[in-house]
């Protein structure tokens, strides 16, 4: 049987219980609590016996459904929303280490998520172990029996490395450690993190999901493959559950700290979800085209997108992403002051943080994301401060490259 697309799984998807109005979108169930017949059924609910929701810190309808249109789309076992990409990463590691575990990732990371591994995680007793993503070699020495995961970003931001998916996850997998991965850049709508060998995902919802920049989120999509069994922390939970990471997660660590979406954000973002594929295919198109011709613009040094066929890593990309992987670019000029003149000559692309906005945006990341990194830290993780940043919005071509040049 034909798979059903994308669209069409989110849209035809039905309501947990029926509306009383028939609402076409899910409603905003701006509530805290809930009522309940019998406090037989209370005491059921609040133990887990029933689904029924109990307080909306741990669960809510618009929340929920959100969650499951998430779930659908992406063939994941389980799915939780947060209110914010670094939520869903905290939320994530905060499962999975224990004081005296290790974390093995890359120092190409984005600036909070290298400052929560380092300052925040490091404080509680992990330790985190970089080395090159790219090289089975040395990522295979830094596993030991202490691993809790190896952490990587399918492209990094900013400095647009891609690492081969299918070979990390060889490396991790043989070593009994799950393979975590923040798929921010490429929307699930196109790429499948699990036939990669991904093992749970973070994504900031804030950036592609959202639609526009609405509203703050993020996602952890576990896709249930891995055997818990091997990991110290959740080993007592994984035989009696389908997968020890999300019953953990949801049961402990999300309850208790807190973090879950609103409502209100979980129906502005299940109504980006509707047009998400659509809005990526334009502006994903849009960055290939740009990034091209910026190639040939006079006073740009080098131009960073997989998509170009002299990048190198353009073949790992295309395998992974398609021939237009992402909508996010960056690109050199010969020093700082050049970059800080380009920007303020700007009167359509808007000079704002975030990404996959409906509007094309624009950074210098060393004096903003990293602007409080030392010169020493930026060197490690090449941060240039000729380095330009820039989210492709769904304006046209033609005027974004009149605005730049």
């Amino acid at each position: 049987m034909k798979e059903t697309k994308y669209e069409t799984k989110l849209l035809g998807l039905p309501y947990p219980k029926n509306d009383a109005y028939g609402a076409l979108s899910m409603p905003v169930y701006h509530a805290l609590a809930y009522e309940f017949e019998t406090a037989e059924e209370m005491a059921a609910a609040f133990c887990g016996r029933t689904n029924e929701h109990t307080y909306s810190r741990v669960t809510n309808p618009t929340v929920q459904y959100f969650e499951e249109r998430v779930k659908v789309a992406t063939g994941a076992h389980g799915v939780t929303a947060l209110n914010s990409g670094m939520a869903a990463i905290s939320n994530t590691f905060f499962t999975l280490a224990w004081s005296g575990c290790n974390l093995v990732t890359s120092r190409h990371l984005f600036g909070n998520t290298y400052s929560f591994f380092v300052n925040t995680l490091g404080a509680f007793g992990v330790e985190i172990r970089f080395c090159d993503l790219t090289n089975a070699e040395e990522v295979a020495a830094s596993i030991d029996g202490n691993t809790c995961s190896v952490f990587a970003e399918v492209i990094t931001n900013p400095q647009m490395e891609v690492v081969d998916l299918l070979a990390l996850a060889a490396v991790a997998h043989e070593r009994n450690v799950p393979l975590i991965a923040d798929t921010t850049l490429i929307p699930f709508s196109t790429f499948r993190a699990s036939y990669f060998g991904i093992d749970i995902d973070v994504i900031s919802s804030t950036k592609y999901i959202s639609g526009g920049g609405t509203s703050l989120g993020g996602l952890i999509i576990d896709y249930g493959k891995f055997d818990w069994s091997h990991s110290p922390k959740l080993k007592p939970f994984a035989d009696a559950e389908a997968s020890a990471f999300h019953f953990k997660l949801r049961k402990e660590i999300h309850r208790n700290l807190g973090a879950y979406m609103t409502p209100e954000v979980a129906y502005m973002q299940s109504l980006g979800l509707e047009t998400l594929q659509i809005r990526y295919e334009r502006q994903a198109a849009g960055c290939q085209e740009i990034a091209g011709r910026l190639q040939s613009m006079p006073g740009v040094v080098s131009v960073n997108y997989p998509g170009l066929p002299d990048n190198p890593y353009y073949e790992v990309s295309k395998r992974q992403f398609g021939v237009c992987p992402g909508a996010m670019l960056t690109f050199d000029l010969d020093s700082k002051e050049r970059c800080y003149a380009f920007m303020n000559r700007l009167r359509l692309i808007r000079r704002a943080t975030n990404l996959f906005d409906n509007r094309t945006l624009i950074i210098h990341p060393a004096s903003t994301i990293y602007g409080t990194f030392t010169p020493e830290q930026r060197a490690a993780m090449d941060i240039k401060e000729t380095t330009l940043r820039m989210s492709i919005g769904l304006e046209s071509v033609d005027d974004l490259m009149e605005d730049m040049f």
